[in-house]
C-alpha cells in the first residue's frame, strides 16, 4: 500500500542532488541510502572472506598491473 509522506524542500532539494537518472524516484533515492546502513548479507561476508584470503595469498593485481594489462 502506498502512502504520502512531508517533507521540508531542503530535504526534496538534497534526495534530488542524490539521484544518478533524472527519473530515479525518491523512493529509489531512500532504498539506495538505507542499503548503505543495512547489514551485510551472509554471501557477501563469506565474497569478502575469501578476496581477503586470495590477497594475502598473493593472488591480487595491483591497479598499475591492471592497467598495463589493459593498455592503459
Amino acid at each position: 500500500m502506498a502512502t504520502t509522506i512531508q517533507i521540508s524542500k531542503n530535504l526534496q532539494n538534497a534526495l534530488s542532488k542524490r539521484k544518478l537518472v533524472a527519473k530515479e524516484t525518491y523512493e529509489e533515492v531512500i532504498w539506495d541510502l538505507l542499503e548503505d546502513r543495512m547489514e551485510l548479507s551472509e554471501e557477501t561476508k563469506k565474497d569478502i572472506e575469501i578476496a581477503r584470503k586470495e590477497f594475502k595469498e598473493g593472488k591480487g593485481k595491483t591497479l598499475a598491473q591492471v592497467k598495463k594489462e589493459l593498455g592503459l
